[in-house]
């Protein structure tokens, strides 16, 4: 049998079937990936961590996964048909019952945020741009049009995502909210300053966001005394052929160069690893994937890969899966980066991401070494340490900043 951390980056690439024996709609995920998932969340559980990941079910290349989940009672088995005595035991929670409550505004909430593992998930503004202008210019793995305005509100206030963020944050304990958006008219980082001051003061969580990137360096100062935590810059690859194919929009919009200076320019400001560089691995060459990693490492970031995932409606639908061993690679070759460049990754309370492998879920993929044992002894020191200053960033405070007038912020300064 494999490790967890083997197993998992093995079922993001190959996928699981689903025995007929339970209904899957009472646990499979409302949305496609373009920041939300399309699969079913799993937690794969070990004395050192649990593991939180939303594996392929209805993708085509799933249908072939030599992965089987059944269902006995209560207690769910995934089953390897390679190997007679490969079943792990796995958790699969349920959608909760929050996702059906509704706002003040009459609002279902599951159509406002969603769980992406332990964390709210919530995309803010209109339908991305790219997908609305003719020639359409989105990313060619992306869903979001598919999905913003049909299975999530188009329009979600501050007070819907207010309400959604209380509730799940008293019935599903997240401790962290996650902004994302595509491109938008006013600008991302306007469009969600107004999300992250009410979260601020009326609910207290930890804030993320990952929006299309600003040119206005001194937008990010603004957005961090509002109150971020976290950003995340979406770039997908390193290699400029494979950006400017697949990411038409943003290459001829932004280029790399603008992802690169908005990422180098929040690590400076806010420190080593509070901040990510989000790629796509599985569809450029291994090399450049590699180099990826060690370009967002090297400036203080971590990096967030994401395996390629051909989702049902995106113009890479028929794309081949990424092979398991190169992933494998890949996922050993983040681990190593983060212990090279001291990136202390996992210090974050209760935040497990299911769309992706977590940099600190892949521990058991490196080699024992006297390097590696230092460093994990570093990370629990660490985390232990943290943990009053997580909490006292999730207090609600007063945020004296205006949201929704960045020139009134750049006058002061």
């Amino acid at each position: 049998m494999k490790n967890l951390a083997e197993l998992e980056v093995e079922l993001f690439c190959r996928g699981v079937k689903v025995d007929p024996s339970f209904d899957v709609k009472n646990y499979l995920s409302q949305r496609t990936r373009a920041g939300l998932g399309s699969g079913i969340d799993i937690v794969l559980s070990s004395k050192r961590k649990k593991r939180y990941l939303n594996v392929p079910v209805v993708e085509n290349f799933a249908q072939k996964s030599p992965f089987l989940i059944t269902k006995n009672g209560d207690v769910f088995t995934l089953k390897d048909d390679r190997e007679i005595e490969a079943h792990y035991k796995i958790e699969i929670p349920e959608l909760p019952d929050w996702y059906q409550k509704k706002t003040s505004s009459g609002k279902v909430m599951s159509r406002i945020g969603v769980l992406q593992g332990t964390y709210l998930g919530v995309y803010v503004g209109d339908v991305c741009k790219f997908w609305r202008v003719t020639p359409k210019v989105a990313c060619k793995f992306c869903t979001t049009g598919l999905n913003v305005g049909k299975s999530e509100d188009l329009e979600k206030n501050v007070e819907d995502v207010v309400e959604t963020a209380l509730t799940a944050k008293e019935e599903s304990g997240i401790t962290f909210i996650h902004f994302n958006s595509g491109e938008q008219e006013k600008g991302g980082v306007e469009t969600v300053a107004p999300f992250v001051k009410a979260i601020k003061e009326r609910v207290g969580l930890l804030v993320g966001v990952q929006v299309t990137p600003s040119k206005d360096l001194w937008k990010y100062d603004w957005l961090i005394d509002i109150g971020v935590d976290h950003f995340s810059f979406c770039y997908e690859f390193q290699n400029p052929q494979y950006f400017e194919k697949y990411c038409p929009g943003k290459a001829e919009t932004y280029g790399q160069k603008t992802f690169f200076d908005a990422m180098e320019y929040v690590s400076k400001k806010m420190g080593k690893g509070r901040n990510s560089g989000e790629i796509i691995a599985g569809i450029e060459p291994l090399e450049d994937t590699l180099k990826a990693i060690d370009y967002i490492t090297e400036v203080g970031c971590f990096p967030t890969v994401c395996i390629f995932r051909p989702l049902i409606g995106a113009e890479l639908e028929n794309y081949d899966s990424p092979q398991y061993e190169e992933m494998l690679s890949v996922m050993r070759y983040m681990y190593e980066a983060c212990m090279k460049n001291n990136i202390i990754i996992g210090l974050a309370p209760n935040i497990e991401v299911s769309l992706i492998v977590n940099p600190d879920d892949v521990v058991e993929l490196a080699p024992p070494s006297l390097g590696k044992t230092f460093y994990e002894t570093k990370r629990k020191l660490m985390k232990s340490l943290a943990y009053p200053i997580f909490l006292s960033k999730m207090r609600k405070r007063k945020v004296k900043i205006d949201a929704l007038n960045p020139s009134s912020y750049k006058k002061r300064k």
